[in-house]
């Protein structure tokens, strides 16, 4: 796992590295930039040694008078050491440099690096010729202090480099982007690489952090990074390791009765795929005996297209007692997928709630019947694990897309607590939570996962994990499963579109396997 950090725990780092006399800020300041601009090198690709004289690649940094600044003048003077032509923008007041970011100034100056300074108003039509010949800009304008929205001057900045035909790295967090939330405070650089010292910033593994971070670094700072087992991060990002630590290999003497079984409620006339895919999931997964439930209307429909999959259909006129009596022996229970907003299908998630002690993935219909009501949840017999995507959240938490999608740490801390049960919330950076635990960040989750039944597929793995997983453990390992599947398929064709949902399902077994590869 790697840790992630918020802006305050990543300053407290900092100040009890250098307040216990462990190393001095200035001291930090330099391992930053030097190690910054050796990733750089890696970057860019040739070595200084290597570069013809007449091929020195052209590296532009821009900085503002902060300590990010200062990171960004380190950079600068390494970079020139490495066989780097170096040209750098301050953008700001000269008196207003903190003081490690005033030495790293002077000694950039003293080291005959061209540094010109320039007010926020007149950068623009200053950098217009040096950003035509720069081959690579760097960004060291704003650190993950900046929480506030920017003036017009540095959005008119940002665009430009936007705009710019370069290789873009931005230093720690890119210019713009809050550190704790990801959102856009007016503009925000969009980087190609993101080089982030000591630890990610929550901001950064965000659905806009994946828009505006590009490929995310991590550079040591010259001290032992937080410890992601420690209660002093805010969040930790998964890693193949972890998935395959949880995931241990099955027991030779497995049969499909000491496995488990997976009952699926869901699917209704016009949504019965959902049902079929959540199933699908659940096999590809490892679910041995997997019931698909439902209405006569439903399963007649069922009945004519299950291979693998069993079926029970429920008494129309006692549907709440034929799930109760069908669910006995059952393991874990998916519901809501495709299953309808009606009164009928209300009960039975209801009585699902109520009645079933197992382990129980409410998706997609379920989760739309306790819009407003998540405290609700909290009453339910057996285990939840609850998996929305945005818009399902903002209904659960009675809000909009936009205030989830705003600050989707907090949404999912808020979930939580009014719930009592894991809370998976869907997109490109999937976060994990559980009631007193630091949440899970999933790192695998590549676009071609943008396809209709994605999110049942999802809720099948995950009722066929959590037959051998507790809750919070299987949603991290499903999500991570669901992602790989992704990338494994974009690997093989090439495309970043096109996947079909049932092929995220098949291609679970891969991604298995992959996690031991």
């Amino acid at each position: 796992m790697i840790p992630v950090l918020s802006r305050e725990q990543m300053r407290a780092f900092d100040a009890d590295a250098s307040g216990r006399g462990q190393v001095p800020s200035l001291v930090l300041m330099e391992n930053a930039g030097r190690g910054a601009a050796l990733l750089l090198e890696q970057l860019c690709g040739e070595t200084g040694r290597q570069r013809h004289a007449a091929r020195v690649p052209s590296t532009l940094v821009i900085c503002g008078t902060g300590n990010n600044g200062g990171d960004g003048l380190v950079l600068a003077r390494h970079a020139l050491i490495l066989g780097r032509s170096v040209k750098v923008w301050v953008v700001g007041d000269e008196q207003k440099f903190t003081a490690p970011a005033r030495s790293e100034f002077e000694a950039l100056r003293a080291s005959g690096v061209e540094v010109s300074l320039c007010a926020p108003e007149a950068a623009c039509a200053l950098l217009r010729s040096d950003l035509a010949s720069a081959e690579v800009v760097v960004d060291a304008l704003f650190g993950i202090g900046l929480d506030r929205q920017l003036s017009a001057e540095f959005v008119a900045i940002l665009a430009l480099l936007n705009q710019a035909s370069v290789l873009r790295i931005a230093l720690d967090i890119p210019s713009g982007l809050d550190a704790d939330t990801g959102r856009v405070l007016g503009g925000a650089l969009i980087a190609n690489h993101t080089l982030t010292f000591a630890a990610p910033k929550l901001g950064l593994l965000t659905t806009t952090g994946a828009l505006r971070a590009g490929q995310i670094h991590v550079v040591p700072i010259g001290v032992p990074g937080p410890s992601p087992e420690s209660g002093s991060v805010r969040a930790r990002w998964l890693e193949c390791s972890d998935i395959s630590r949880w995931l241990s290999p099955r027991s030779i003497a497995a049969h499909k009765g000491s496995v488990g079984r997976v009952a699926i409620v869901a699917g209704s006339p016009g949504k019965i795929g959902a049902a079929f895919l959540s199933a699908r999931g659940a096999l590809r997964a490892g679910a041995a005996l997997v019931t698909l439930m439902g209405l006569p209307e439903t399963t007649q429909i069922f009945a004519q297209r299950v291979t693998e999959e069993m079926t029970t259909t429920l008494n129309p006129r006692d549907p709440e007692g034929s799930l109760r009596e069908a669910l006995t022996g059952m393991d874990v229970v998916v519901v809501g997928p495709g299953l309808g907003l009606g009164t009928t299908e209300q009960a039975l998630v209801q009585t699902i709630l109520t009645e079933f002690a197992g382990k129980i993935v409410m998706d997609a219909d379920a989760l739309t019947h306790f819009s407003g009501r998540a405290a609700e949840l909290k009453a339910a017999k057996g285990k939840l694990v609850l998996t929305p995507h945005p818009g399902e959240m903002a209904r659960l938490l009675g809000t909009d897309v936009a205030a989830i999608e705003s600050d989707r740490f907090s949404a999912v801390a808020r979930a939580v607590e009014l719930s009592g049960h894991v809370v998976l919330l869907k997109g490109p950076r999937t976060i994990i939570g559980a009631p007193g635990q630091v949440p899970y960040i999933n790192s695998s989750g590549p676009p071609v996962l943008a396809t209709g039944g994605s999110g049942d597929v999802l809720s099948g793995v995950l009722g066929a994990l959590l037959l051998s997983l507790p809750p919070f453990e299987a949603a991290a390992c499903a999500a991570f499963l669901h992602g790989r599947s992704g990338q494994l398929w974009s690997q093989s064709t090439g495309a970043d579109r096109g996947m079909l949902a049932r092929e995220i399902a098949d291609g679970i077994p891969k991604a298995l396997a992959s996690l031991s590869a």
